[in-house]
């Protein structure tokens, strides 16, 4: 068999398994695992997969800069944000992180809803600048124009000083045994930062996003309490993700009202 013919079947089955072991590949196909590995580590580097300790996961689209995401799975982004929007009460302060999709939130927040947020996100404290009710809490730091947030030791040392009620992470991967992944360090210690800080931390997660990995973890599945799908999300993925304690809600679940 050609390595090339091999990557492609090897892309198949992580497609359809959603995950693949190297010692498992290198059974199936008759190789060393050395091979395996080498595959992987090539398809790694053409963006195709996510390397991880004994194989590999589906990497996630959801890593490109800002501009080509916020046109990605645009109806599905903002199905999950009109129902996270449902979730939020007035009176509460919320963090909203950087991302397309927590961008989308703003336009399903009510004239009438009396919150305070908190962001590090330039953008998100412009989206909010004519709600005529919301008090915007702006984070500073050295801004990452990768993702237009503002990140670093000012980002942290400001975080500490917040209560929050519920923060709506970002996430690029959601995996059942992953975890929660995103595509930079330092984005990745500032999320942690501000789950910390939350009573309750949601991730609304479009398409895109479930069962697959970044390089940089954020945490595994006990840091949120919430992810918020689309109806006709995987029901084997959900039940594993429920099974590690997070509360599963999709679209097509009754509105709160």
């Amino acid at each position: 068999m050609l390595t090339s013919q091999r990557k492609q079947l090897i892309l198949e089955k992580l497609g359809a398994e959603g995950q693949v072991l190297s010692r498992e590949l290198s059974l199936h196909f008759d190789v060393s695992e050395d091979t395996i590995r080498r595959d992987l580590r090539e398809l790694a580097a053409e963006g195709r997969l996510q390397r991880v300790h004994g194989g590999a996961l589906p990497s996630s689209t959801a890593i490109a800069p800002f501009a080509e995401r916020k046109a990605l799975k645009i109806d599905s982004k903002k199905s999950v944000a009109r129902k996270g929007a449902q979730l939020i009460s007035s009176g509460q302060v919320v963090i909203v992180d950087g991302g397309t999709t927590t961008s989308e939130l703003l336009t399903f927040l009510p004239q009438d809803l009396r919150i305070t947020v908190v962001t590090h996100s330039p953008g998100i404290a412009l989206g909010l600048v004519d709600h005529p009710c919301i008090e915007v809490i702006l984070i500073g730091g050295r801004l990452y124009k990768h993702s237009i947030v503002t990140v670093g030791a000012a980002a942290i040392e400001g975080i500490g000083n917040i209560h929050a009620d519920l923060f709506f992470m970002g996430v690029t991967g959601i995996h059942p045994e992953a975890g929660l992944t995103t595509g930079d360090y330092e984005e990745a210690c500032i999320k942690r930062a501000f789950s910390g800080r939350a009573a309750e931390t949601i991730v609304l997660a479009s398409p895109e996003k479930i069962n697959t990995a970044s390089s940089f973890v954020i945490g595994d599945l006990s840091l949120i309490n919430t992810v918020v799908v689309e109806s006709d999300t995987d029901k084997a993925w959900m039940k594993a993700v429920r099974e590690k304690g997070v509360s599963v809600i999709t679209t097509a679940d009754p509105d709160n009202e």
